[in-house]
C-alpha cells in the first residue's frame, strides 16, 4: 500500500498543478516563477561557499570572508520571477506558438523555428537585457547607471545564453506541449538563474 501510495500523490500533485494551470495560467506561471527564481539564487549565493578554492590555498593566515546570505538579493530574483519574467514569458511561448501555425511550420522545423526567433531575433535579447535592467532598478541604480551596466554584460550573457539554452529549448520545442514550455524554462532555470546570479551578483559584491 505504501508503494502505490507515493505514485498516488504524485498524480494528485500533478492534477491539482494541471487545474490551477488551466483555470489561472498567468498566476500560477508567476507563483512558480517566483519560487524558482529564488531558488536558483539561494543555490547561486550558498553553493560556492561550499566549494574549495580553485587555487587550493590552505594559508590559514589569510582571514576567510564570513559568509552572510543576502535576504534582499533572493527578494529581487523572487519579484523578477513573479512580476515580470513568468507573465511575459508566458505571452513570449504563446507568440511564438501563434507565429508557428501562421507560418506553416511543421514537424521538425517547429522547433528550428522557435528556437531561432527566441534566441536570435528578439526574446533573449530583451529577456537579458530586462534581467540586468530590473535588477540594477531594485538596486537603485540611475538610468545611465543601468544603461551601462547593460552595454557591459549582454554580449556575454548573450553567449553564454546560446550555449546554455539552445540545446534545452530545441528538445523542450519539439517534446513539450505549448502550456507546459514555460514550465520547463523554469526548471531548467534554477541552474540558469544560479549562473546569473553568480556571473553577475549585486554591484556592490563585486566592488567589495
Amino acid at each position: 500500500a505504501a508503494s502505490s501510495s507515493a505514485p498516488a500523490k504524485r498524480k494528485g500533485f500533478v492534477e491539482w498543478y494541471e487545474g490551477h494551470l488551466n483555470a489561472r495560467p498567468v498566476l500560477t506561471k508567476a507563483i512558480t516563477g517566483a519560487f524558482l527564481w529564488g531558488l536558483g539564487d539561494v543555490v547561486a549565493q550558498v553553493v560556492p561557499t561550499l566549494i574549495p578554492d580553485e587555487d587550493g590555498n590552505d594559508d590559514t593566515t589569510k582571514p576567510k570572508k564570513e559568509f552572510k546570505y543576502d535576504i534582499p538579493r533572493t527578494a529581487r530574483a523572487v519579484t523578477f520571477g513573479f512580476a515580470i519574467h513568468a507573465p511575459l514569458s508566458h505571452v513570449h511561448f504563446n507568440l511564438l506558438e501563434w507565429m508557428t501555425v501562421k507560418g506553416g511550420f511543421t514537424g521538425l522545423s517547429i522547433p528550428i523555428f522557435k528556437t531561432v526567433m527566441e534566441q536570435f531575433v528578439y526574446w533573449s535579447w530583451f529577456s537579458n537585457s530586462l534581467y540586468h535592467g530590473a535588477m540594477g532598478a531594485m538596486q537603485g541604480k540611475n538610468l545611465t547607471e543601468i544603461e551601462n551596466r547593460i552595454k557591459d554584460v549582454l554580449w556575454d550573457t548573450q553567449v553564454a545564453q546560446w550555449k546554455f539554452w539552445i540545446p534545452v529549448q530545441l528538445l523542450n520545442f519539439q517534446f513539450v506541449p505549448v502550456r507546459h514550455q514555460l514550465n520547463v524554462v523554469l526548471l531548467t532555470s534554477v541552474v540558469w538563474t544560479a549562473l546569473l546570479s553568480a556571473w553577475y551578483p549585486p554591484e556592490e559584491e563585486v566592488e567589495g
